[in-house]
């Protein structure tokens, strides 16, 4: 995928005010509309040139865009960083569907705002009525918080439009209580910290949509969480009964004789907690002593003839 850069797009600067970014939009929009210019590429042109002020011209695009596009050069490969867009604060409840009917996003746009570009509806919705519009953000929260809940406080940037035009970010501070049991991809909703209401109206309500950090030893799949469990040759031929670290302590897992690498032991109920319990998966892996003494290499070449039959690549 080619990054795109929706400010040379539109021929203005990265420090154009809103105003500057919807002048040029509407000079090149009517320069290039398919009925109107003979160019021959005055379709894809005028294609790319929606694309570009859809995210300019929303000063949550631009600012998320901006946070993360500024070290990247027109045409250069590029992949979204994982979860790139978190702790920006985007209006909507995050699971708006469908886009507007006449805009035809690039691959490279649905990488980016597959989510937060959904929002069109509900905003023109919001506008009829006077309760506060609900927003949306995701989180990043440690896994071990699912396990035993707790108590967090969580930074959010928004982006607001400056006196002068310009898209500057904001940021709010929030105590949020992280619910014991709850899994990547899930909402917490705070009644209230949405946008303002109107009129003596009651706020909009915000909602949270929870990924993990990941983790330097465990791996996760909605409940379940796994992780890689190194053994020791002879703990995997002959079995043997180890420690295994979890998000809630250690457990004692008994591996069975003839354990081969990437082998799944279970502990049930060791996952993350639900209604039922996720599992805890250890993934099993041979870990090979060095060669690095004389009696090490003696034992190597006394295990090479014991083992004089064996086959590793049959």
């Amino acid at each position: 995928m080619k990054f795109k850069d929706y400010y040379a797009t539109l021929g203005v600067e990265r420090s154009a005010t809103q105003d500057e970014i919807k002048k040029a939009y509407r000079k090149l929009a009517r320069k290039y509309h398919p009925d109107v210019s003979k160019l021959p590429d005055a379709e894809a042109r005028f294609k790319d040139i929606n694309e570009a002020n859809e995210v300019l011209h929303d000063p949550e695009k631009r600012a998320a865009y901006d946070q993360m596009g500024s070290q990247y050069r027109a045409g250069q490969d590029f992949q979204p960083p994982p979860d790139w867009d978190a702790g920006f604060e985007f209006r909507g409840r995050g699971d708006d569907a469908g886009a507007a009917p006449d805009f035809d996003a690039s691959d490279f746009f649905e990488a980016l705002f597959g989510r937060q570009a959904r929002q069109a509806g509900g905003r023109a919705r919001a506008a009829r009525q006077a309760s506060g519009e609900d927003h949306h953000a995701k989180v990043l929260i440690d896994l071990e918080d699912a396990y035993r809940a707790a108590q967090r406080s969580i930074a959010l940037r928004v982006p607001v439009v400056d006196p002068q035009g310009h898209v500057v970010l904001e940021e709010r501070h929030l105590d949020v209580n992280i619910p014991k049991g709850i899994r990547a991809g899930q909402h917490l909703r705070l009644a209230g910290q949405g946008g303002p209401g109107f009129g003596g109206a009651p706020n909009g309500d915000l909602f949270l949509e929870i990924e993990f950090n990941p983790h330097p030893r465990y791996r996760v799949d909605g409940k379940d969480v796994y992780l890689d469990l190194p053994l020791a040759p002879w703990e995997a031929a002959l079995g043997a009964t180890v420690d295994v670290p979890t998000p809630e302590g250690e457990v004692q897992l008994t591996v069975p004789p003839g354990s081969a690498a990437g082998r799944k032991l279970r502990l049930k109920g060791k996952g993350i907690p639900s209604q039922p319990p996720g599992d805890l998966y250890a993934v099993l892996s041979i870990a090979l002593p060095p060669a690095d003494t004389p009696r090490a290499r003696e034992a190597y070449a006394a295990m090479a003839k014991a083992f004089d039959g064996f086959h590793p690549r049959p």
